[in-house]
């Protein structure tokens, strides 16, 4: 710290802020009126952008370590009525403003109405201090905003989700039963690449059936994930009409596709659980813990769509590159082939910070292993998807407002 700042009086005339303040010399140097001067900027309380900035004011004479300036400024307000934070901080060339590098300075709050002047507070304060402060009381408005957007309007996405079924088979010949054979077809294509053709095995039970239940159990929440997540960059583009469309909440177009790949694992896990009635001819009790994965699931893929959706408005081709993506976070996550493959320590130290590594490993569990998930992985997850969950929804909504713009 190279100024403290003391004796701090303010007094309104007008639309004129008068400050005497003290500054004490902390630091190892001399000030002199070519390295020394105090000056202000005027900033808007509720987005925190620079206005304008005021006359630099050097000190009087030298001050030497430990000794003290005092100074008197007359600041005149702004003539638009308004709120308005004014920095008062000490600037050294050729450093330039002393808070902007983490030192104290004073923060004062003050309001013009019809050209006379309020101060509402006053403090000695630190950027940082400052920027902690407004992260915690962001923190209620944080968590609240993505909930509410689901809950108020949980008819629309659930009317929107129903249309997007609807409407992607409709006129082809299987209608609406495309939604039961699309994963059916896909599930049985890669059961017969890697369980017919290259023979893969692994769990408890080498054969055939064995193997084709571990890998649907994986399927199942990658049918979940990999659908709005891979459609997620176009979702904007596709609804472009609603954009300029103010009362219209574009926060729930991605919402609608998660709730739509929803639909589709839960097909796929009517096949699951008759396959494995005819199977094994019982069905685990441990299948009880399924919310507590489906939950963090769409979380986790809730705030990935939320943050493709935004950046696929700027960023045209993500589609493109999302379907590469996509094909490779698959055969990273071990769906097709066991957990404990031939793999070195360190390749199999990255794959296991794979969310989706984890969720499969705990759908095996629940469905196979006949155990409950172990808590570990379940909390990792857990934390996860909410902090993705809510940081998606900040990224989208503050991208949001250049929408228009770009399309």
């Amino acid at each position: 710290m190279n100024a403290e700042y003391r004796d701090v009086q303010l007094r309104a005339e007008g639309a004129v802020l008068r400050i005497s303040v003290t500054l004490e010399n902390k630091s190892r140097e001399t000030w002199t009126p070519e390295n020394f001067s105090l000056g202000w900027q005027f900033y808007d309380p509720q987005s925190g952008v620079f206005i304008e900035e005021g006359v630099w004011m050097p000190v009087a004479s030298d001050v030497p370590p430990g000794a003290s300036a005092q100074f008197d400024i007359a600041i005149p307000i702004p003539s638009d009525s308004g709120g308005y934070e004014i920095y008062l901080s000490h600037i050294q060339p050729p450093d330039g403003w002393s808070y902007a590098r983490g030192e104290r300075f004073l923060r004062i709050g003050v309001e013009a109405i019809d050209g006379r002047l309020s101060i509402l507070e006053h403090e000695i304060t630190t950027v940082r201090s400052l920027r902690w402060r407004r992260i915690w009381a962001a923190l209620p408005k944080l968590i609240a905003s993505p909930v509410r957007t689901v809950v108020q309007n949980r008819r629309l996405i659930r009317s929107m989700a129903r249309r997007d079924i609807l409407a992607r088979y409709r006129g082809s010949f299987g209608d609406v039963f495309w939604t039961v054979l699309n994963p059916l077809l896909l599930m049985s294509t890669y059961f017969f690449v890697f369980g017919i053709v290259l023979q893969s095995r692994f769990g408890p039970d080498q054969s055939r059936t064995g193997f084709a239940l571990y890998f649907l159990a994986g399927m199942l929440p990658w049918l979940a994930f990999s659908e709005p997540v891979g459609r997620a960059a176009y979702v904007i583009l596709e609804y472009r009409n609603f954009v300029k469309k103010l009362v219209f909440p574009l926060d729930t177009l991605p919402v609608n596709q998660v709730v739509s790949g929803l639909v589709t694992e839960l097909f796929g896990a009517g096949i699951f659980v008759a396959a494995l009635l005819i199977i094994r001819h019982a069905v685990p009790a441990t299948v009880l813990w399924l919310p507590v994965l489906v939950i963090p699931q769409l979380l986790f893929t809730l705030g990935v769509c939320w943050f493709l959706a935004a950046l696929g408005v700027y960023m045209r081709d993500l589609g493109q590159i999302m379907a590469l993506v996509l094909t490779i976070w698959f055969f990273v996550t071990p769906i097709c082939y066991p957990e404990s493959n031939n793999l070195s320590p360190a390749i199999s130290a990255v794959m296991r910070q794979n969310p989706l590594y984890l969720l499969v490993r705990m759908y095996r569990e629940v469905f196979l292993e006949g155990r409950a998930p172990e808590l570990y992985p379940l909390l990792k997850f857990w934390a996860i998807a909410l902090v993705l969950f809510f940081l998606g929804h900040v990224w989208f909504y503050r991208l949001r407002k250049s929408f228009a713009d770009v399309i």
